[in-house]
């Protein structure tokens, strides 16, 4: 048979002045490249599983044209795709079932909406693609295809047996990172969080030699290549990262992951980490005061506990030559319009390297969501292309819609200026990178 894969990679934000904002600010432009040029690491694990008898190709959406959709001939198209781009992906499901080829739905906004999707596919996949995917292609070679495919259904899938993604199926040249993925879940659970943690119940760990497996064959690919480890919440297990790393330094590559702060006190793991090529950290600091922080995780309220140690934290794992991007979620309940100064009096004292900012968003799914909705708090419930992390869907409190869109403004102009945006790097490169040099050993 033959199967075609289609990843809705890229985001574009509703907001009209900040798409114009976006044209000058270096936080925005670089961000929005980077988002871009990332491709769909669920759908390349899927192809890599696929029998070597099918024939598969790979496009990504912004590849397909509205006059030539997709190649004829193909037995099944499988389409993944977040919230901000599913009406996208129904849109292109809709056209490609009216010229008789039957398609599969799957993702993050599926698995939360599973019926919606529905209502655009020949089948759809429920959490987890690799325990289900075998089973569809079998279903489908016998004419049998099931409306629904989920793998809550059946035993966890253990990510010992994840397959090698199939890296061959890209053009290398036009992306700037490749993922690897070494854990997939949090052992948090925050309220906004739409990640692998709705995938599965369980956080589970690959193994080292998997991993390394993976990196292997991107770097056969593309030489000295740079690696976003995509896991929700990396160096949960330090031993098993103690092990990986002295084998990443040895193939020399460059990479980022995210994590929580709780890493901050193992200068062990860290000169690790920088020894093998970590070149920054991307780390959900959410508020940069208590306000709104309190009841964020909602297992056991550890984002509120570590506060406390947020400028010293990120000071000592930036000591150790690794930059720390900072992510910070704007309109959590309790922000007032001082929280804008606030994250700029943070980033410059806490000297953080770099600056991410938000806006809270609900995506379905989620407690937030679900909160938000019994609240009457949603402005947009279902308006999914709002979904961006930069349109605003719903009404904060105590700050209007109004006052959370100026003050993002302003503080999007203020952080992302080409002052203030070398002045971080010029700290960074001063303080701790030079400062690492001669540090003695």
């Amino acid at each position: 048979m033959k199967i075609g894969f289609v990843a809705m990679s890229g985001v574009r934000a509703c907001d009209p002045e900040l798409l114009e904002m976006g044209l000058t600010l270096p936080g925005f432009v670089e961000r929005s490249k980077t988002i871009a040029s990332l491709p769909s690491l669920g759908l390349l694990t899927l192809a890599g599983m696929t029998p070597k008898h099918h024939e598969v190709s790979y496009w990504e959406v912004d590849e397909l044209t509205e006059g030539e959709l997709i190649a004829d001939g193909l037995d099944l198209v499988l389409i993944s795709s977040f919230t901000a781009r599913i009406q996208d992906g129904y849109h292109i499901a809709d056209r490609l079932r009216r010229k008789g080829i039957r398609v599969a739905l799957g993702g993050l906004h599926v698995t939360a909406l599973p019926d919606e999707a529905a209502e655009h596919a020949d089948t759809i996949v429920v959490g987890e693609g690799e325990p289900v995917w075998l089973e569809l292609l079998d279903d489908l070679a016998a004419g049998e295809l099931k409306p629904r495919y989920s793998s809550f259904d059946r035993p966890a899938f253990p990510l010992s047996d994840a397959p090698l993604p199939a890296y061959e199926l890209l053009d290398v040249s036009k992306y700037n990172r490749l993922t690897v993925q070494t854990t997939r879940g949090c052992p948090l659970k925050c309220e906004f969080c739409a990640a692998s943690i709705m995938l599965t119940p369980h956080y589970k760990q690959k193994p080292v030699e998997r991993v390394l497996a993976e990196i292997d064959k991107i770097c056969s690919i593309w030489p000295r290549p740079f690696i976003e480890f995509a896991d929700d919440n990396s160096f949960v297990h330090r031993r098993f990262w103690k092990q990986l790393l002295p084998e990443l330094k040895r193939r020399r590559v460059k990479w980022f992951t995210e994590t929580d702060l709780s890493i901050h006190d193992d200068d062990e793991l860290l000169q690790l980490m920088r020894d093998a090529g970590c070149a920054q950290l991307l780390i959900g600091l959410e508020s940069p005061t208590e306000v709104g922080l309190d009841g964020i995780e909602l297992k056991q309220n550890r984002k509120r506990a570590w506060w406390p140690d947020y400028i010293p934290a990120i000071k000592n794992i930036q000591s150790h030559g690794i930059r720390v991007n900072g992510c910070f979620v704007l309109g959590l309940d309790g922000h007032t319009t001082d929280v804008f100064d606030e994250v700029l009096e943070f980033a410059e004292v806490s000297e953080l390297y770099d600056v991410q900012i938000t806006y809270q968003t609900p995506f379905p799914g989620t407690p937030l969501y679900d909160r938000l909705m019994r609240e009457d708090r949603m402005l947009f419930p279902t308006e999914w292309s709002r979904y961006t992390l930069f349109d605003i869907n719903y009404q904060p409190t105590p700050m209007t819609v109004d006052e959370l869109k100026e003050g993002f403004y302003g503080l999007s102009r203020r952080l992302y200026s080409d002052e203030m945006t070398a002045r971080r790097r010029d700290t960074f490169k001063s303080k701790y990178l030079r400062a690492k040099r001669h540090r003695p050993r």
